[in-house]
């Protein structure tokens, strides 16, 4: 679970004007009108609604909880599923999405021991759970009542058979695809700045079976392209994929024990340091093989371009730089994959990438002081690099600072102008500016 970015999605498109911006009409939260759970028939699906309420002095503009208000897909479209871990018990989950004070919530919490699916913020609403405004406004989350640091105990065959059920409804009614561009953890999600990158989330962990979900999702990892593809989708079996990662928080090793992550080198070898994430070491530190340091790792059924192969190891475009991974023969490490990839265009020698897709400072009305604007990550896509994407990623920003839009522009949509793709530059999903890179389609 994740603190939420304070800001409200509006309500109700009821206006479009100048400056790409659409005025949003308040609308009341979920009333007793609206208590039928939005699950596929196959689930035993609860409505237990997270708080919504103000929960303090009222001048105080981000004193209320848990979640915003909206009419999606009207004001946002939702393209993306966030897959959370609790980091807490069912019940204890339940009781802080209803707690106003502790500002956060999920559409939906799904219990380890049985499956059974608690939905707690409608799916039209905005739930505060992905720790960045831009991916909360376009998402649903999914918590799933586990531990990430205690291995596979906790997600049981139910939990993944439920999670599975409900990804698959949610995905038919928002035209979601079945990928994982778009069926992502909270640890792909994005920082919003460089400075709030050592702050971002990491479940559900090296120990959620991404290779199995995706199985029972009915959209498994299958070869869609030659061997010796450029692009790739990592695909180690999970039991066989033996790990040992640490929990540094507690300062001890975990078991070794079956893993979806796969460790990321420097060089093609295991006495090489660990890659090292940009974002949360210092230049010259190496990575760590920390259960949370997913810079050093990459994991089951997620995309990469090859950069180079040697006989056992493959090298991948990370980051902007190179990460090695073994890849014995006659091992199934990869899938060769078709797909779209995107590279600077000719005469750039570094793209900035960036955690949102927000308007610029000129989209913005000459009166308005509350709009936010894009500052790149510490990554780039350097001259020569390719990294999986291109899918479009809607420019926009939802300014609505208060509970009952007192503010002037409160509840207002800003579109933007420019034009963004999304990236998969490292572990986590990214967006550059369409000016700024080509999209080439590889087999």
């Amino acid at each position: 679970m994740t603190p939420h970015h304070r800001s409200r999605l509006a309500l109700a498109l009821t206006a479009t004007g100048a400056c790409g911006l659409a005025l949003l009409a308040p609308a009341a939260p979920a009333g007793a009108q609206e208590r039928a759970t939005e699950c596929p028939r196959v689930l035993k699906c609860d409505w237990i609604p997270a708080a919504y309420q103000q929960n303090g002095d009222p001048a105080n503009k981000q004193a209320y909880g848990n979640y915003d208000i909206a009419d999606r897909p009207s004001t946002t479209k939702i393209k993306y599923i966030v897959l959370h871990d609790t980091e807490e018990d069912y019940d204890g989950t339940i009781r802080i999405f209803q707690d106003p004070k502790r500002a956060v919530s999920a559409h939906y919490v799904v219990r380890s021991s049985d499956g059974h699916v608690a939905q707690m913020v409608k799916t039209k609403d905005i739930a505060w759970q992905a720790g960045n405004w831009y991916v909360n406004t376009q998402s649903i989350g999914i918590e799933q009542e586990g531990v990430a640091v205690e291995g596979a105990k906790w997600y049981t065959p139910q939990m993944y058979r439920s999670t599975a059920a409900l990804v698959r409804y949610l995905a038919a009614k928002y035209d979601i695809p079945l990928d994982r561009q778009h069926i992502i953890g909270h640890e792909n999600v994005p920082p919003t700045t460089a400075a709030g990158t050592k702050n971002m989330h990491w479940d559900p962990g090296p120990y959620w079976d991404w290779n199995r979900f995706m199985a029972v999702l009915g959209a498994p990892t299958r070869p869609t392209a030659r061997p010796g593809s450029q692009l790739v989708t990592l695909s180690p079996v999970f039991a066989e994929n033996q790990q040992v990662f640490r929990d540094c928080d507690k300062n001890t090793d975990l078991p070794r024990q079956g893993s979806s992550a796969v460790p990321l080198y420097t060089a093609p070898a295991t006495t090489a340091p660990l890659f090292s994430d940009p974002g949360l070491h210092a230049p010259g530190e190496p990575g760590t093989n920390c259960a949370a340091d997913w810079g050093s790792k990459i994991s089951a059924t997620q995309q990469a371009v090859v950069a180079e192969r040697v006989p056992g190891w493959t090298a991948i475009w990370w980051y902007g730089q190179k990460a090695w991974f073994q890849s014995p023969a006659h091992t199934r490490t990869t899938t060769p994959t078709a797909g779209t990839v995107v590279r600077p265009r000719a005469g750039l020698s570094e793209v900035p990438v960036y955690g949102v897709a927000y308007p610029d400072k000129a989209d913005y009305p000459a009166d308005f002081t509350g709009g936010r604007i894009g500052a790149p990550l510490p990554y780039t896509i350097k001259a020569g690099q390719s990294y999986p994407g291109g899918g479009a990623a809607p420019t926009g920003y939802y300014y609505a600072p208060t509970i009952d839009s007192s503010l002037p522009y409160d509840h207002t949509y800003f579109a933007g102008s420019a034009a963004y793709v999304t990236v998969q530059i490292g572990h986590r999903i990214g967006v550059v500016r369409a000016a700024d890179v080509d999209v080439v389609r590889v087999r």
